[in-house]
């Protein structure tokens, strides 16, 4: 069939483009409807800002799979229940996600809405069969073990991605960097080991990359729209049907063919086994601000399920960080773990690659700290760097320079706007908080 990269960047730009242009209308549809939720008191943005974002992103994934159904080289992709089965999941958790955004639901009946999803794809053949394990080889499953491992990575990704969108465009980047990496995995199983079972894993990992690519303009820091629930439960739920695709209906016995003994194709299965682990890399953020929040609560006498602002990005935040920068470091981190797990599955034993990211952790927790800094250059090198490198004078507090507005901004940090005058966007002071006296407060939690 020939290696149709046009095929899958049209597919691509078309996702982009459809929700991109989809964006602007929702919003309008959203502020008519007053899908705009009050401002909560762990809220990091001061605004009501409209959601339902999801529909738009719907809509892209919509015309993704429709143009690929026309074009040769995809084609044969839709031979299989696949297409069908996602498309059948994302209508169900994308309708569930719209009553969310407008009405906030139960959370129960939202678990249990994801389930159905997940198990609606499960009767439609989107399920996991075997399990490749290093060492040991395939092991098959049983019929209802595939389907409580499938309902499990489905209901476990769509709740991590729904975690993870506290900030402006960090959700949606953060998902758009696995599915890159995801579409490296299964773009080489399906033209590098001939596994053509691989391909509607690649094709929904195109998909996906062009969804979450057509709202970031809309919803990067100050975001026009949240993608809410609809949005997030969406993206979650695509990201793990390509994980179950590709780990589930990939064929041991094709990869034995194909390298000659069952040694070579346990090694060779690497790059089928850690796509399984893939959408569990935006677990890991997600996590560890879970751990910590419980036991942050708990030294502090308070219930580990008491609601408050410290979590991950409220830290990123307090320490220094500007609301860009910190989407900007959970970026690197995402990007670290899943291009890592890319490069060790090509290259297994190579020791380089351990040491390039221990090398780029380390530069990581060297990112983290670097508000803490104050570095100054010296006085015959300022008029060349920012303001915020140059020795402090004392000049009027009145006076303020083009310059220096945009470093505040670069830093997060923003005059106080008096009670009742329009801010940014139209915002207005609401007040102070104590635990942010200095920050400035437009953001992103859902």
């Amino acid at each position: 069939m020939g290696q149709p990269v046009r095929e899958y960047l049209l597919t691509l730009c078309v996702t982009a483009a459809v929700t991109y242009l989809l964006t602007g209308p929702v919003r309008k549809f959203a502020i008519a409807v007053g899908a705009m939720p009050e401002i909560r008191a762990r809220d990091v943005h001061r605004e009501p800002t409209p959601r339902l974002g999801g529909i738009a992103m719907f809509g892209g994934l919509c015309a993704g799979l429709l143009v690929a159904d026309h074009l040769d080289g995809l084609n044969p992709v839709f031979q299989s229940n696949e297409p069908r089965a996602l498309l059948s999941g994302a209508a169900l958790i994308w309708l569930i996600g719209v009553l969310d955004d407008k009405f906030e639901i139960d959370a129960l009946i939202k678990l249990g809405g994801q389930m159905i999803a997940a198990g609606v794809m499960v009767m439609q053949g989107l399920t996991i069969l075997w399990l490749p394990i290093p060492g040991i080889g395939s092991v098959s499953l049983t019929s209802w073990q595939g389907t409580l491992l499938t309902v499990a990575l489905v209901v476990i990704t769509i709740n991590a991605v729904n975690f993870v969108d506290g900030l402006d465009g960090l959700a949606a980047g953060m998902v758009c960097i696995a599915s890159a990496a995801f579409f490296m995995y299964a773009y080489r199983l399906w033209y590098g080991y001939g596994i053509e079972a691989a391909a509607p894993a690649t094709l929904f990992a195109a998909v996906l990359m062009g969804m979450c690519l057509g709202f970031l303009p809309h919803n990067m820091h100050p975001a026009r729209i949240f993608m809410g629930d609809s949005g997030s439960m969406l993206i979650g739920l695509v990201l793990a049907a390509g994980a179950i695709s590709i780990t589930g209906q990939v064929d041991p016995d094709a990869m034995k063919l194909n390298f000659g003994g069952t040694r070579d194709a346990t090694h060779a299965m690497l790059p089928v086994f850690i796509p399984l682990l893939m959408p569990l890399s935006i677990i890991a953020i997600p996590m560890a601000d879970l751990v910590l929040a419980i036991v942050r609560r708990t030294w502090n006498g308070q219930s580990p399920f008491a609601a408050d602002r410290g979590h991950l990005h409220h830290r990123l935040l307090e320490i220094g960080h500007s609301h860009s920068r910190a989407v900007l470091i959970m970026y690197f981190w995402s990007a670290l773990i899943a291009f890592g797990a890319v490069a060790y599955s090509v290259h297994s034993a190579s020791m380089w690659i351990v040491l390039v990211i221990v090398v780029l952790s380390a530069v990581g927790l060297v990112l983290l700290l670097l508000p803490r800094f104050a570095p100054r250059a010296p006085q015959w090198a300022e008029r060349f760097v920012p303001p915020r490198y140059r020795h402090a004078r004392s000049e009027p507090e009145t006076v303020h320079s083009l310059a220096s507005e945009e470093d505040d901004e670069v830093r997060g940090e923003r005059t106080p706007v008096a009670a009742g005058v329009s801010g940014v966007n139209g915002a207005t002071a609401i007040g102070p908080r104590s635990r942010f006296p200095d920050r400035r407060k437009t953001g992103a939690s859902r």
